[in-house]
């Protein structure tokens, strides 16, 4: 099988899809196709001799099919929705069309009979419908050629109707309205598409790339390896995902984090391609090439999913596939059975039956859907949320428990210092220094933690070692200012002979909190204990209170001891906590969770995670910290270490879903209104595609109305 992608300008919305998919479901040899409607690319897989057959086939339905290769990807552009000379036909189509309504109205007030009918009418009906027609006509054509029943056959048929039963004013304004309708709709679609690409700003062409003799020289993006060094200046975009090596810099990262403030950068923190440098120079090593960065994947995966259908667009697809041939033979009866047996004149009928058809048509009702889920994947993305599809988004309102991993979700994942208790009248800074000092030249977590909260607190210079000597397994040893000193575990303390109760309490009680401890002696006795331990995410607890205030539940799902992690839970304002777990245990628990009632979300970072990820309705996974498996596994990732995103996916969910159930509402009930003005003969033709405008337009823009969302902070976005 090959796979062959196409650009298709004339393809911006559901009924040209379903036009195409009608016409290339009859081509032998195409096994596939996907939509992507944001960039109006096709894309079919098939076999090597069905290619031209389905290039003509696109050809004959007026979608001259561009074939996208790596030369011009991204070079073809889509035309604007309403180009000027549109613009200028379709003003002068309106004002000939109300002309002849005017003059029609003005005959008719002066007592001339068939005042539809009168030449000059006429003449001003057929100018009108020259120049707003001859689109609709086409793509009506091509509907029928593929018998598909879209909105394009149903005006053409409304129209030619309108022609044939000699009501000219009405033929030319609803064809003006038509137009008008499809303008209106290609702005709205435009303004999605737009805030898609939206979500990347524009990369340079050219970057400065480290050579190996040391300069820097310019570099086409597309030729950057993993593993280069490129420079950027103050106030340009970062081209592509990296590492920082050199300089200091602040960074411009809503794009990607949604942090509405530039974030710090120095060697060895992580960059973003679409991100933006603010003020310092710097150099950073390549991560990840040109269609593999994390801003590729951010907007590869929303167009991929707005290419899957979310359970209400389904529903919708399959309901007018069966509404829509309904109503026209609906229609057709009315037209027919009324003067064959009650004696209804066919002309009046005819033209009553014609409205109806206007006013049946599915358009807003189709067009609901789509535009609402890709407005809130968007709106995700921007608030740091990659969600891999519209089912998922759905799915986020029915949540009503979430359950947390502890380690790298609820918490840092990275020791801390928690406590400096004092056996002695020495300062806990001074003994801190100490402890501090000897930590210095170890590796291990717990030093790393007590060297890190040294330099954090105070001006930390380290005091000279001498005699330094790692104790495997209990910890280090040192001599300082003439004095041996030692950091270890409880062991080390009780093999140098300088425990007691006093320091025996201490431990048991910080123990008792899930900490890890170390003390801090002499050769002649112990100084202080001091507590380490992984400490809480600042977000969790506001995360937690928001879940609480959702009506949704929470659940703390870990491996670590039943100590650790009711002190965790504590902090985090969280009861129901479930330690000492194992993978399959986690899978258990979010099981029984999913059975008691209602949705459950799982969030996690690690491989140990994998499998309640996968089952729970929706798996979160923390993107920056979060393992390959973690992410590859999880329906939506948090691209920034905020958990108050998990509360704003719900809220931003269930505003989706009340969003979609009022378009569903507009769509439907308008249609329902004017088909008893129809039945009761109260309805004409331009009011019947008033009604449809009006639907798609309210429909459109409030499915739209999502993407402010994306701009909100978290904690602020409504729908709860």
């Amino acid at each position: 099988m090959a796979i062959s992608r196409y650009f298709i300008a004339a393809m911006d919305c559901p009924t040209e899809e379903q036009l195409i998919r009608n016409r290339l479901k009859t081509v032998t040899g195409i096994e596939a196709l996907q939509f992507d409607l944001i960039e109006r690319i096709l894309t079919v897989t098939h076999t090597d001799d069905a290619k031209s057959t389905a290039e003509s086939a696109l050809a004959e339905l007026g979608m001259h099919a561009k074939p996208l290769t790596a030369e011009n990807e991204g070079t073809l552009q889509v035309a604007p929705a309403l180009p000027r000379a549109k613009l200028i036909r379709l003003v002068a189509a309106g004002v000939l069309a109300a002309s002849a309504e005017g003059l029609a109205w003005a005959l008719e007030g002066s007592g001339q009979a068939h005042a539809d009918n009168a030449l000059p009418v006429v003449v001003l009906a057929v100018g009108s419908l020259l120049l707003s027609g001859a689109e609709t006509a086409r793509k009506a054509w091509m509907a029928l050629r593929t018998r598909t029943l879209n909105i394009n056959f149903l005006m053409g048929l409304a129209i030619v109707g309108a022609v044939v039963i000699r009501q000219w004013p009405e033929a030319a304004m609803a064809s003006v309205l038509f137009t008008v309708a499809e303008v209106i709709e290609g702005l709205s679609l435009e303004r999605a598409r737009k805030a898609v690409q939206g979500l990347m700003e524009a990369a340079p062409e050219t970057v400065e790339v480290l050579s190996d003799c040391g300069s820097f020289h310019e570099s086409k993006l597309a030729l950057v390896r993993v593993g280069d060094r490129v420079r950027v200046r103050p106030g340009q975009s970062i081209p592509l995902d990296g590492t920082v090596t050199e300089g200091l810099s602040a960074v411009n990262q809503a794009a990607i984090t949604g942090e509405s403030l530039p974030m710090e950068k120095k060697p060895g923190d992580a960059i973003f391609a679409g991100t933006r440098n603010t003020t310092g120079t710097f150099i950073f090593e390549v991560t990840a090439a040109r269609g593999d960065t994390t801003m590729d994947r951010i907007v590869a995966a929303v167009k991929e999913a707005q290419q899957e259908r979310a359970p209400t667009q389904r529903f919708i697809d399959k309901f007018a596939q069966v509404y829509t041939p309904t109503v026209v033979m609906l229609a057709l009866l009315y037209a027919v059975l009324p003067p064959l047996f009650l004696g209804a004149g066919w002309a009046e009928q005819l033209h009553r039956a014609l409205v109806m058809l206007v006013i049946a048509c599915p358009c807003a009702l189709v067009i609901s859907t789509p535009v609402t889920i890709v407005s809130g994947l968007t709106a995700a993305a921007r608030l740091g949320l990659l969600v891999r599809g519209g089912a998922y988004l759905e799915e986020g309102r029915n949540l009503r428990t979430i359950a947390f991993d502890k380690t790298g979700t609820l918490t840092k994942g990275q020791p801390a210092v928690t406590d400096i208790l004092p056996l002695t009248d020495r300062a806990p800074a001074e003994l801190l220094h100490l402890a501090a000092s000897l930590d210095a030249a170890s590796e291990h977590p717990v030093a790393e933690a007590i060297v890190t909260h040294c330099a954090q607190t105070h001006d930390c210079q380290h005091l000279p070692v001498e005699a330094f000597e790692a104790v495997v397994g209990r910890g280090v040893a040192g001599t300082l200012g003439g004095r041996r000193h030692y950091v270890g575990n409880h062991r080390l303390t009780e093999e140098n002979q300088v425990c007691g109760p006093h320091v025996e309490a201490l431990l048991a009680r910080l123990e008792g909190e899930g900490k890890t401890t170390v003390v801090l002696t002499d050769a002649q006795q112990a100084l202080a204990v001091i507590g380490v331990a992984d400490t809480v995410r600042s977000t969790a607890i506001e995360a937690v209170a928001q879940l609480k205030a959702l009506g949704v539940a929470v659940v703390m799902l870990t491996g670590d001891s039943h100590a650790a992690a009711a002190e965790i839970a504590r902090q985090a304002g969280i009861t129901d906590v479930r330690a000492e777990l194992l993978p399959e245990d986690k899978l258990s628990a979010v099981t029984a969770l999913a059975q008691q009632g209602g949705g459950v979300g799982m969030v996690g970072d690690g491989i140990n995670d994998g499998p309640a990820l996968a089952r729970a309705q929706v798996g979160f996974a923390m993107g920056r910290t979060g393992t390959g498996v973690a992410l590859e596994i999880a329906d939506v990732a948090l691209l920034r270490e905020d958990l108050r995103l998990i509360p704003a996916f719900i809220r931003l969910s269930r505003m989706v879903s009340q969003t979609l159930t009022q378009n569903i509402t507009v769509a439907l009930g308008l249609k329902l209104v004017f088909f008893i003005l129809a039945l009761l003969g109260k309805a004409t033709l331009p009011m019947a595609v008033f009604a449809d405008v009006g639907g798609s337009l309210l429909v459109t823009l409030n499915g739209l109305r999502v993407l402010r969302m994306g701009k909100l902070p978290p904690s602020s976005i409504s729908g709860g």
